[in-house]
């Protein structure tokens, strides 16, 4: 009995998700609609100040990170 049930749930189950998808769709008729290009998207920000970006960038390294933080400080 138990596999018969088992079976008959999966079957129903089964012909539920696809005799839907034989049948013409509900939104037929969206067809219809015109569409319109989207407007182009604007130019990246420029977070860089105007600075200039150098050609070749240098390692990231312990001694290299120092030297750049000492170039950010105020010089007293």
């Amino acid at each position: 009995m138990k596999k018969t049930l088992f079976s008959g749930l999966l079957a129903a189950a089964l012909l539920s998700l696809i005799l839907p998808s034989c049948g013409p769709s509900a939104t037929e008729g969206d067809d219809d609609i015109p569409t319109a290009a989207l407007p182009p998207l604007p130019a990246a920000p420029d977070t860089t100040k105007g600075a200039k970006q150098p050609s070749q960038y240098r390692e990231l390294n312990s001694v290299n990170a120092t030297e750049d933080i000492k170039k950010m400080q105020p010089q007293m």
